[in-house]
């Protein structure tokens, strides 16, 4: 089986490193110690501070599992040098009369407030495989909006 690759730019790669760093030495110690320090308190069927603590470490091992997951898969995205919207592309849209610029990201890093939109967002799924020039359709929450692809770099 094939898996999807994880498209990530270098500084999320190096976040998610970082997060998983956090999970591994700090947070899973201390909850370790949560749940060594609420055994000894005795009877483990009523004991809320053991369940909570179990609970948490139930989680932090689910994230740890998830980001190796993401690491295995990740693809560096690199700026394209393509007329095809592609993962790391930089992409200048006209929708009615306003001018917009995204570079598209993985999901990881999507921060539409600084521009980068995921490929699998809305946006991100309608501009790929497009070229300068040609009109693309999205719909998303806020409804129905016509692009035109002005540049492609």
């Amino acid at each position: 089986m094939t898996q999807k690759p994880f498209y990530i730019t270098e500084e999320g790669l190096k976040k998610l490193k970082e997060e998983l760093y956090e999970l591994e030495k700090v947070q899973r110690p201390k909850v370790a110690e949560r749940i060594k320090e609420a055994r000894s308190h005795g009877d483990l069927s009523e004991n809320a501070e053991y369940d909570a603590a179990r609970d948490e470490q139930s989680f932090i091992e689910g994230q740890i599992v998830e980001i190796k997951d993401k690491l295995k898969r990740a693809r560096i995205i690199k700026k394209r040098h393509s007329e095809v919207v592609g993962v790391g592309s930089t992409v200048e849209v006209e929708s009615e009369g306003r001018r917009e610029t995204f570079f598209l990201v993985g999901p990881e890093d999507a921060d539409p407030s600084t521009g980068k939109i995921s490929v699998e967002s809305p946006i991100g799924k309608a501009l790929l495989n497009h070229r300068a020039g040609e009109m693309t359709s999205v719909l998303t929450p806020a409804g129905e909006f016509v692009y035109k692809i002005i540049k492609v770099s």
